[in-house]
Formats: structure tokens, C-alpha cells, sequence
């Protein structure tokens, strides 16, 4: 019987964009399930500095939607090794950012035979703080924008009495 093969990622998937899609197919790819740990707000909060745009049950829910995740667990520590175990977790994978940190699940994994890390580089052009950046940047087009094609609908509403 050949031994099913299961791979863990975490992140916080706030924002979610074609970066984490990348990474979770990546993952997917290198095993039979994909267990997927989102991290809480609080979490997110302690070791990024700043809550989450989005908040953990919607993260959770958008991430448990994607086909190629087989299960999503909570995360309220980085890489425990506990969950690890609990999950059976075979392979990890994580962000090469990651690489030369220490984190002790990642150091327990590299401890256990038939065990391993993965590292991926990230999407080149996107991240979670470059949407964050862009939208600073872009705010006063957002909403100028936004209030004229308001003020359009209003006026041009197809069942307004006022046609």
C-alpha cells in the first residue's frame, strides 16, 4: 500500500491574491493532501506588528474553497511542531524568506527521518504589502472614481423614474 503523502503550508492569506494561489498549488503538487494552517488575527498581529485587513474566519473560509487544499486548521503559533504531529504532516513548505530563520517546527521536521522542508521563492511583483502600498498610493483615484460611477448609476439607472 503506497503511503499517502501530506504537505503543510501556513500563512495569513490576507488579501488574497495569485501569490498564495501559487504556493498552495505548489504545495499541492508535491503530495496526496494538502493541509493548509491560516493564521489567527492575533497571531498575524504579533509577529506582523498590524491586524489583518481581512478577518480569520473569512481568510479561513476563502482558503478552505480552493480546490487543491484538502484541509484548513487554525494556526495560533508559527510551525508548531504539535500540529505537525497531529496532522501527520510529512512535507512543509514555506516562503524562502523564511530560509535562514528559525522557526521550531521547521528545525524539528528537518530532525525527522523521511521528514523536509520545502522553500519557494515568491511571486515575483506581488505581495500582500505591494496591494497595501498600491492602494495608499491609488486612494484619491479609488474614490474619485468610485463617487462618479455612483453618481452615473444614479442618473442612468434603466428602471429610474426619472428617464
Amino acid at each position: 500500500m503506497k503511503k499517502i503523502v501530506r504537505v503543510f503550508t501556513s500563512g495569513s492569506f490576507d488579501l488574497f491574491h495569485v501569490g498564495h494561489l501559487n504556493i498552495l498549488e505548489k504545495s499541492a503538487a508535491l503530495g496526496d493532501e494538502l493541509i493548509v494552517g491560516v493564521s489567527t488575527d492575533e497571531l498575524i498581529e504579533k509577529y506582523k506588528g498590524m491586524k489583518p485587513i481581512i478577518p480569520f474566519e473569512q481568510r479561513f473560509r476563502i482558503v478552505s474553497s480552493i480546490k487543491c487544499v484538502t484541509k484548513v486548521v487554525k494556526q495560533v503559533k508559527l510551525t508548531e511542531i504539535a500540529q505537525l504531529q497531529s496532522e501527520n504532516i510529512d512535507v512543509v513548505t514555506i516562503g524562502d524568506d523564511w530560509e535562514n530563520k528559525y522557526l521550531e517546527g521547521l528545525e524539528w521536521m528537518k530532525q525527522q527521518p523521511e521528514k523536509r522542508v520545502v522553500y519557494f521563492p515568491y511571486t515575483p511583483g506581488i505581495s500582500t504589502t505591494s496591494i497595501k502600498q498600491k492602494i495608499i498610493v491609488s486612494t484619491q483615484q479609488i474614490v474619485e472614481a468610485a463617487l462618479q460611477r455612483e453618481c452615473e448609476l444614479d442618473y442612468n439607472w434603466t428602471e429610474d423614474e426619472r428617464q
